[in-house]
């Protein structure tokens, strides 16, 4: 059954109270409306869920922060990786990051997955450590804004994750002064950060790898981004992130269709899980954002979750 955002906005509010309380989510609700023919919470647990966007530290304190919330909203596995700094990334650096991943990963291997980041510029380097972190088990890039990702500096990469039939995962920009409508203002950006058309220009050079492309709920143009995406077949797009506007989900549907969006959460856990609640996605496209379309790209390189 799906639920209007009126509803979900009503219910998010009870349920998280009740989930900070300890008390059923659905009490709160029938106290607050009268109501008591539905079930936020097991709407929410109907759903299998891998959060292919997840955000850490990698303290032992947040991590296990983060599998609360993962238990609480039937999250499986989580895709981590470290946030993105301001550094150069040296080798040093993106091998200290990835150390980091490596420990937070075997704290709770039944639960996390980790992703790796390295610097094209250092060509050795990179493949030597892409190699060093298949070889610890991580599984996917967490790139971010040193390079962009059409330059030639990231074809070995690409063409070296294609091989290993990993998903190249990079944060983009997309808004004011950085790609899409290109309006006037300077936003401040890296000269490294990359804009949909450098994603679509990589994509193309590639067809045989994936991309994705991080967060369209992370505070940018989504429709821009969803517009420039839609007849890139091998760019998929996680709808994790705190803006919850209306008809985002809805809208990305219509431009990318069923099979190319992926649930992920950037740590923004209700508001992730509650705008593919409160969209107009049917029943067995919800399984496909949550689960089986981030899931059917695992399994083509033997990482799927069964």
């Amino acid at each position: 059954m799906g639920i209007t955002r009126r509803e979900f906005s009503l219910s998010g509010t009870v349920s998280i109270f009740g989930l900070m309380t300890g008390v059923p989510p659905i009490d709160f609700r029938t106290r607050a409306s009268g109501e008591n023919d539905f079930d936020l919470m097991r709407e929410v647990n109907k759903y299998r869920k891998i959060d292919a966007y997840a955000t850490s530290n990698m303290t032992l304190d947040q991590l296990r922060d983060q599998i609360d919330f993962a238990d609480r909203l039937s999250i499986e596995k989580m895709f981590v990786g470290m946030p993105m700094l301001p550094i150069k990334a040296t080798p040093e650096e993106f091998r200290s990051i990835n150390d980091k991943v490596i420990k937070g990963v075997k704290a709770y291997p039944d639960r996390l997955v980790g992703e790796f980041t390295i610097n094209p510029t250092y060509k050795k380097e990179a493949i030597d450590e892409i190699n060093r972190c298949v070889d610890n088990g991580l599984v996917g890039t967490r790139l971010y804004n040193q390079v962009k990702i059409s330059d030639p500096l990231y074809e070995p990469i690409i063409e070296k994750l294609s091989e290993l039939k990993m998903i190249v995962f990079m944060h983009g920009e997309c808004q004011l002064g950085v790609g899409g409508y290109r309006m006037k203002y300077d936003a401040g950006k890296f000269p490294g950060t990359s804009t949909p058309e450098d994603f679509v220009a990589a994509a193309k050079k590639f067809p045989d790898a994936n991309f994705q492309f991080a967060h369209i709920g992370g505070g940018g143009d989504w429709e821009c981004m969803c517009k420039t995406f839609e007849h890139t077949p091998n760019i998929y797009l996680d709808t994790g992130g705190s803006n919850n506007e209306e008809n985002m989900i809805d809208f990305a549907l219509k431009y990318l269709g069923e099979d190319r969006l992926f649930f992920g959460t950037d740590n923004s856990y209700y508001q992730s899980v509650g705008k593919v609640l409160a969209s107009n996605l049917n029943e067995g496209q919800k399984r496909k954002l949550f689960f089986d379309n981030y899931n059917a790209l695992l399994k083509k390189g033997g990482f799927g979750v069964n």
